[in-house]
């Protein structure tokens, strides 16, 4: 099977799955996607990303603070 590495993505670009698996699992970055659970379910799906932050809030359990996090994440819709 091919292997289908992406050091990066950009916005307004479509991927598939299997390429946004790929990218998930060697960077470190979050990922939103419209498509509940099932983002990785169909390899060959496409997806949109249709944006990026730099980073984003996060709400402790531990300690009820909000801390931001300086993690890329980035927005994708299925096609």
């Amino acid at each position: 099977m091919t292997q289908h590495r992406l050091s990066d993505v950009e916005v307004g670009k479509n991927y598939k799955a299997k390429e946004l698996d790929s990218f998930v699992s060697t960077t470190d970055v979050l990922v939103l996607s419209n498509n509940d659970s099932q983002l990785f379910t169909e390899p060959e799906r496409e997806y949109k990303v249709v944006d990026a932050f730099e980073g984003f809030f996060e709400h402790s359990s531990e300690d009820g603070e909000k801390y931001f996090r300086e993690k890329k994440a980035y927005v994708v819709e299925k096609v």
